[in-house]
């Protein structure tokens, strides 16, 4: 048998079915009219955030990465939860301006920006994060014929990368932001042009569960903002460290230890130089706020032997939970945390591998994992599915459409 991932605390079983904040998920695929389903806990949500805030130090901000998971139930509550929001489209602004979020907390990453997405922001009040001289200049110029004042950042490709990171988005050449050496002139002809100036955002790496090469990227991080603000010449109101941690989904992996980065942090704050002692600093998460809080429910339609090796076949799938497949960035495929709900405190009685509805090899949820044995009709529940699943998964694949979602 190949291992599973580790299922994320927060979960247990009532009367031998996985429950989510209490309730038992055979209710709760009744209220939502079936699967495949996607379901989250908001109190696993409220626990992280609060487990951060208290081991962060108090001059840290939080913000909410939406890529991770647009879901607007879920961003209303992180409205309550969080500092700020960081968001990589128009498309996501305009959700969180239906959420009701204030555009001036949000700010907006990404290359490729569309000049109708520069004016949306910019007339919204957006902290726009420019990624090449080229954006600066369309910035401008959009602000320029509307008469509005735009606040721009500059995201820095810095000349490092995140130890151990699952993605690196710094460090060489990267379609990211604008290489250090080059920063300080652009800095300044911000601050000349009369337009807001709110800093810099330098974001190495995500998904890395090694405390120390978070904590010593942080540290190059704030030597980095200080020497682009000495070169410049500038004050820097602002700087976005990024974000970096990522959650345990496979056999071996380990939670980040938190209460030591923070604590690592805490000794870079108490001796910041000069130039940042009067700068704000936020740190952007969006896998590691959401990530364990969700489970992604799919129901067994078909129980079948082939070779001697069995199959449960659910209606659910890669076009859902693209990660969890294996084909969304990993190299080498492994099980994620994967349970029979129905199930969920049976013991192990049999291999089998979880496979979904498409006509594709791909589609694989898990390969030869232990479980007890399941019929047609249990529920299949996929853990660690809060984050890049149901809004990075091709859902429209095969016709099948997307699944439900719910938070509770």
């Amino acid at each position: 048998m190949k291992p599973l991932g580790p299922i994320p605390p927060g979960f247990a079983a009532g009367n031998g079915v996985l429950a989510v904040d209490g309730v038992a998920v055979t209710e709760l695929v009744e209220r939502a009219g079936g699967t495949p389903l996607f379901v989250y806990s908001s109190t696993v949500i409220r626990d992280t955030v609060a487990r951060l805030r208290a081991a962060m130090p108090a001059r840290l901000a939080l913000h909410y990465a939406v890529k991770a998971n647009p879901y607007e139930p879920i961003i209303k509550l992180f409205a309550q939860l969080v500092d700020g929001f960081d968001i990589a489209s128009g498309g996501e602004l305009a959700m969180l301006r239906e959420a009701g979020v204030d555009p001036s907390l949000v700010s907006f990453a990404g290359p490729g920006k569309r000049d109708s997405e520069l004016e949306a922001a910019i007339a919204a009040g957006v902290t726009l994060n420019l990624e090449s001289e080229r954006e600066a200049d369309r910035a401008l110029a959009i602000a320029g014929r509307s008469g509005v004042v735009p606040r721009l950042a500059i995201r820095v490709n810095p000349d490092f990368d995140l130890k151990g990171s699952g993605m690196k988005m710094g460090g060489g050449a990267k379609p990211f932001g604008i290489d250090a050496e080059r920063v300080p002139a652009l800095a300044r002809r911000i601050v000349a042009s009369g337009a807001e100036w709110r800093g810099f955002h330098i974001f190495a790496g995500s998904q890395a569960l090694d405390a120390e090469a978070i904590a010593d990227t942080q540290a190059q991080t704030l030597a980095l903002a200080a020497r682009l603000a000495e070169e410049a010449g500038v004050a820097l109101p602002h700087c976005n460290l990024g974000g970096g941690m990522g959650i345990p989904y496979f056999p071996g992996d380990v939670p980040v230890d938190v209460a030591r980065v923070g604590a690592l942090l805490a000794e870079q704050f108490a001796k910041l130089p000069p130039v940042l002692s009067d700068t704000a600093f936020c740190m952007e998460l969006g896998r590691y706020l959401v990530g364990e809080s969700g489970v992604y429910l799919t129901r067994v339609v078909d129980r079948k032997i082939s070779h001697g090796e069995t199959f449960l076949v659910t209606d659910g799938g890669l076009h859902h939970q693209l990660a969890a497949s294996g084909n969304f960035g990993t190299v080498v495929r492994r099980n994620y945390p994967v349970a029979v709900a129905t199930r969920f405190d049976a013991p192990v009685e049999e291999e089998a591998s979880v496979v979904g509805c498409l006509c594709t090899p791909l589609d694989r949820l898990a390969d030869k994992g232990g479980f007890p044995r399941a019929e047609e009709g249990d529920l299949i529940a996929v853990f660690c599915a809060g984050a890049y699943g149901a809004s990075a998964s091709p859902a429209a694949f095969l016709g099948q459409g997307p699944a439900r979602e719910m938070l509770v």
